[in-house]
């Protein structure tokens, strides 16, 4: 049997690109990318996305550093774990935590800001994965367990955004990446494993019931 090869990415990445993975391919992430969860996705929306203007100066500087790092880029769902030493960042765990508090958030943050990776764990609903259709991203589901591992893949911590308001796990991470590692879970041609499964898993449900 042929093994697959694992697909590379590095940010910025194209819509083409995107469309050429599948849901279960595997693939190896590289490039500028950030850390949010629902805390700052929310902040993503309500203020910066669908906030009434004028927005504060801090927040419309915030809005265009997002653009810069999210525009054709990568978000991935982590609270890491980070130490400081001789005034520089760095991740000591970042494994992905449960996408599912963002779907309220991750659809508009995907088109708002052309968002094409979205890394996590758990999988995401039917908001996230339209606008994988619609806009050109997939969703990839990271090594769950493997924290010290996932941020060996974090070479570097380039800024930290709203690390007093929302604390250190939950604040807004820039990063670089090297070959974090994922499986595609969600793709941009409308397939979810995570929807699959979900189905496969209720019909067993209901013929033991049934029993």
């Amino acid at each position: 049997m042929k093994e697959e090869k694992m697909k590379e990415l590095k940010t910025p990445i194209s819509r083409e690109e995107i469309l050429q993975l599948h849901a279960g391919d595997a693939v190896r992430i590289s490039g500028l990318a950030l850390t949010g969860r629902d805390n700052a996705l929310k902040y993503m929306v309500e203020t910066l996305i669908e906030g009434a203007p004028p927005r504060g100066a801090e927040d419309e500087q915030i809005y265009r550093e997002l653009q810069d790092i999210l525009a054709d880029g990568a978000i991935y769902h982590s609270g890491p774990i980070v130490k400081k030493e001789h005034g520089r960042w760095s991740f000591v765990s970042a494994g992905p935590t449960t996408s599912a508090r963002a779907e309220l958030y991750q659809d508009k943050v995907i088109a708002a800001f052309g968002l094409r990776v979205v890394i996590g764990k758990g999988g995401m609903g039917p908001r996230t994965l339209a606008a994988c259709q619609q806009q050109g991203a997939v969703y990839l589901h990271a090594i769950g367990g493997a924290g010290v591992y996932n941020a060996s893949r974090v070479t570097e911590v380039l800024d930290v955004i709203k690390e007093k308001e929302f604390g250190l796990p939950e604040a807004m991470w820039k990063i670089r990446l090297d070959g974090l590692m994922g499986i595609v879970t969600m793709d941009a041609h409308g397939r979810s494993l995570h929807r699959e499964q979900e189905a496969i898993w209720n019909d067993r449900l209901t013929c033991l019931r049934g029993q």
